[in-house]
């Protein structure tokens, strides 16, 4: 079995990128998300190791000296960072000229021919979910017999078969487990968590067919395949073991709430545990399941709300309405389950008028807290092979060069790129500075001194981030 280095490679400052990031930027506010996908892999290779990079501030010279400890390295790349990945790579071979590495993430599967041919210094792609692929190759199985592997050979791109979908998930090691060993969960913070949190999946992929999604259509497939309610139930307990600081567990599913009765079933079997968690919600949640979670111990659900306006809902493919954005808004208000409502400005048939909606919307709805995106053609999306049909991509640089902070490429008739990129601050400002807002966040700020050090430090984030933002645009 090779020494394996599975990588989250350094990147911008405060870069939220990867193998748990679905969209990837430096935030408004410090987020890291747990190198999630890593982490499987990471447990079935004994001779292994996880680094994430940027939460831990390390640089590429940090990370290279430690290439000549391993003979293998698996590096998590994204469409933003892919040239400073493939640099990356090149320091650890100068460090350890035998070292093989490889390519693992959404970005090199849709693209691999591409990738290798314009990174000769990787020597390996492994396609869509890679734990069993990456095990392979560490355990030096021949190469043109591994499902999912492109690669070279005589001179050439070669592409074996792709890997089906594992289906059997509870088979997969507890990634807490590696979190344990590897990493330091006070390096994880996401605004609307509580802190320290733990994530993880209770399945993967997603039947939603919305065209901007990256990881159903690149990745993980528009179906879900779920581990066992006693499975999820036991990683959970496992966590409340290994993490006694932990102040709250998060199901970092795409929907976790896409099969009805099986979230019931883990409400139900969390109840006992008396644990804080949070989860991932569409709108067309059941009252009846939503009541269930929040007996359970659902403290707050993440929402993808994205517009105001009922034709951009039915040009995404998003497959819900206004009217139950705002039954579904109602019911969490009844049970007192919180919200992180997340919005989308520049989707297909967006214009000034569309988001002056989508603001009305958001602070109609009034959820907890908000987060607003620009939104982001990836290759592989059918999102992103619209833009490319009409011609509305404007740049291929999906976040700024020097910052890592998303940039608006799409410009569409009546509505330019900039102006979709300056929507973002406003939607912002029209929404957290609405009276009824501030007094609602200065009673919980009265209440809860915890609550108050989080949101003091996360509107000091905030401020510095917009007016960065806001120069880095005036640069551009």
């Amino acid at each position: 079995m090779k020494r394996t280095l599975l990588l989250n490679p350094p990147s911008f400052q405060d870069f939220d990128g990867g193998a748990g990031s679905r969209y990837q930027a430096t935030r408004e506010v410090t987020s890291f998300w747990y190198p999630t996908w890593l982490c499987y892999p990471a447990g079935l290779i004994p001779e292994s190791r996880v680094v994430d990079a940027p939460p831990q501030n390390l640089t590429v010279d940090q990370v290279a000296a430690m290439a000549p400890d391993f003979d293998l390295a698996v590096l998590f790349t994204t469409t933003p960072s892919f040239a400073s990945d493939l640099q990356t790579i090149s320091r650890l071979k100068d460090k350890n000229p035998r070292l093989l590495a490889g390519l693992v993430g959404p970005h090199v599967s849709i693209l691999p021919e591409e990738c290798l041919a314009a990174g000769p210094q990787a020597d390996f792609v492994a396609r869509r979910e890679f734990d069993r692929t990456v095990v392979e190759v560490a355990q030096g199985r021949a190469w043109e017999e591994i499902l999912g592997l492109s690669y070279r050979a005589n001179g050439r791109i070669l592409h074996n078969p792709d890997r089906p979908f594992l289906e059997d998930l509870d088979a997969l090691p507890f990634v807490t487990d590696i979190y344990r060993r590897d990493l330091t969960i006070e390096h994880y913070h996401i605004p609307y968590l509580r802190y320290p949190y733990v994530s993880f999946y209770t399945g993967r992929g997603c039947p939603a067919h919305c065209v901007y999604c990256l990881w159903p259509q690149t990745f993980t497939g528009r179906r879900y395949r779920v581990r066992s309610v006693a499975n999820v139930v036991a990683e959970v307990r496992r966590s409340l073991e290994l993490f006694p600081q932990a102040a709250e567990i998060f199901f970092d599913d795409d929907t976790f709430t896409a099969h009805g009765e099986r979230t019931r079933e883990i409400s139900k079997a969390l109840a006992p545990l008396k644990c804080t968690w949070s989860a991932t919600a569409r709108v067309t949640t059941s009252y009846e399941t939503l009541k269930a979670m929040k007996e359970g111990g659902l403290r707050l659900l993440v929402v993808g709300f994205e517009t105001g306006d009922p034709r951009v809902l039915q040009n995404i493919k998003k497959g819900a309405t206004l009217d139950l954005g705002r039954r579904f808004s109602r019911w969490c208000r009844e049970l007192g389950i919180q919200v992180h409502g997340t919005f989308m400005v520049g989707l297909p048939g967006e214009t000034k008028e569309s988001i002056e909606a989508s603001i009305r919307f958001a602070c109609e709805l009034d959820p907890d807290t908000i987060q607003v995106s620009l939104a982001t053609p990836y290759p592989g999306t059918e999102f992103y092979d619209f833009c490319r049909e009409k011609g509305y991509m404007q740049d291929d640089a999906l976040v700024h060069g020097q910052t890592g902070y998303q940039q608006c490429v799409v410009d569409y008739p009546g509505l330019a790129a900039a102006e979709i990129f300056q929507a973002v601050p406003r939607f912002y400002r029209r929404f957290y500075f609405r009276p009824r807002y501030m007094a609602r966040a200065l009673g919980v700020m009265l209440k809860d001194p915890h609550e108050r050090k989080r949101l003091l430090k996360e509107g000091r984030e905030f401020l510095s981030f917009m007016f960065k933002r806001r120069q880095t645009a005036a640069c551009s």
